[in-house]
């Protein structure tokens, strides 16, 4: 009970910290909405003739999902923020365990990310794409387990990072290739070798096909849009969420300790 408190207590106070930060709110909710809006819809317009599949539709599940793991993925960069406030020196010394206080910061910024999500379905309903109860209950659990991978991603990438400028460095540049090598606007079922190879490391593609597999289980295609099953996606993300979370935590808690 001591270390579930812990973990409650640090995820509440990450989500506290977005819901007083309107700038933030309004930058995670525009920006998506924007994508959706100007390339999905010229996307359809462009090649729904001789698509097999709606391209609009396949937009948005993909930037869905790139915007839930992005945004809890950056949202632990707050580690940062506190390493250099202090503040996790201060959190490192109380009787907690270690992988507590992570644990409470990738719970936080899931939830963090879980209202742009809503926008972003609320925004779908706009645009008239097929969103039934049935395929909102559906994508729910798939935007939680996004969410949670993307902030144990963050986890990893962040454990190493000495400051906020070096992250701003780095996270464009790991950040826009997944874009691509995941699909989230483009198929990428046909890549030659080397991409291909680079899209199956790229861990971004695992959590927008398991928001296909979700989305499209409801309203399939002609086509099969997803490129793996629900089941090997969830297993690929298991694997890789314990290794994210084991190796970032074993990471941090030392940068911490050299201090």
């Amino acid at each position: 009970m001591h270390e579930a408190a812990a973990v409650a207590a640090i995820a509440h106070r990450d989500l506290v910290k977005l819901l007083r930060d309107r700038t933030r709110l309004i930058a995670d909710l525009a920006f998506p909405m924007i994508i959706i809006g100007v390339l999905g819809v010229s996307l359809q317009a462009g090649f729904g003739d001789v698509a097999e599949f709606n391209f609009l539709t396949f937009v948005f599940t993909g930037v869905l999902a790139q915007t839930l793991w992005q945004s809890a993925a950056l949202g632990v960069i707050s580690l940062i923020e506190d390493r250099e406030n202090d503040f996790s020196q201060e959190i490192f010394v109380s009787p907690v365990s270690r992988y507590s206080i992570v644990v409470g910061k990738v719970l936080g910024e899931s939830l963090v990310a879980l209202p742009q999500g809503a926008a972003i379905v609320a925004f779908g309903f706009v645009l008239g794409i097929p969103l039934s109860p049935a395929t909102i209950l559906a994508l729910f659990p798939a935007a939680l387990v996004v969410t949670v991978f993307g902030a144990a991603f963050g986890v990893l990438v962040l454990s190493r990072l000495p400051n906020r400028r070096a992250a701003s460095q780095i996270f464009p540049f790991i950040m826009l290739p997944q874009f691509f090598l995941a699909g989230v606007f483009n198929p990428i079922a046909g890549l030659p070798p080397i991409l291909d190879v680079a899209s199956r490391i790229a861990p971004m593609r695992y959590a927008v096909d398991l928001m296909r597999n979700a989305y499209y289980a409801i309203h399939p295609e002609t086509v099969e849009v997803a490129l793996e099953p629900a089941g090997a996606n969830l297993a690929i993300i298991g694997g890789l969420f314990v290794a994210f979370i084991v190796v970032g935590t074993a990471l941090f808690v030392r940068a911490e300790r050299n201090r």
